[in-house]
């Protein structure tokens, strides 16, 4: 980790907890952080918090409760088994848990266990949940990236998947990455639409 993601983490998690006006539990940061660079991860890493929280910061005017955005986006990813089909269910109760235990509220708790189920990006975030619509924007911010980094990216994901047969994983990525193009937008806010949709669009277009 370099000196300039430490102190980018520092922040973002000192903003978090004083927006929620809460205290975090002892040792849940450095927890977080050594679950983001667990050997298995190859892009769900500190690399991708770190790029989701830069966006954040660029956006945070268009969050209603930006605290419990930013808290979600340090949980969204926590827990990452590669062969799980409950990462964000394991990752949403990990930070209901710790919210409870700082003194939450059940409304607050809920509200960003809601925002990190959203992330399973099973659908896109119906308009009225303005946090949920700009979380997940921010989590797919990676397809609207250079294209540099795009390459990297899908290199990163291979490379989490490396026990997946190249066909069987060829067939499947196409599938995930066609059903963005699909979309008639890929991002619900206009913020990332003016941003990142053409590049996102460009990118895909190369892999699927």
């Amino acid at each position: 980790m370099s000196s300039n993601d430490l102190a980018q983490f520092q922040a973002s998690w000192q903003q978090a907890w004083a927006g929620l006006q809460l205290r975090p539990p002892q040792s849940l940061q450095q927890q977080l952080l050594t679950a983001y660079a667990e050997p298995q991860r190859h892009y769900h890493t500190q690399q991708h918090l770190a790029e989701c929280l830069t966006h954040l910061a660029s956006a945070r005017h268009l969050a209603q409760y930006p605290a419990e955005v930013e808290l979600a986006l340090w949980f969204h990813d926590a827990v990452y088994d590669v062969k799980g089909k409950d990462n964000e269910l394991r990752s949403a109760q990990w930070a209901s848990s710790a919210l409870q235990h700082a003194g939450a509220s059940d409304a607050m708790c809920q509200r960003v266990h809601d925002l990190i189920m959203a992330t399973c990006h099973t659908a896109k975030p119906v308009e009225a949940d303005a946090d949920a619509q700009l979380l997940v924007d921010i989590d797919l911010a990676i397809l609207g990236a250079s294209p540099g980094r795009f390459a990297e990216y899908d290199q990163q994901v291979r490379a989490e998947y490396s026990w997946v047969p190249a066909l069987i994983y060829g067939f499947k990525r196409k599938q995930v990455l066609q059903s963005f193009l699909q979309r008639p937008q890929i991002y619900a806010t206009a913020f990332f639409q003016e941003r990142l949709e053409q590049q996102a669009r460009d990118n895909l277009r190369q892999v699927a």
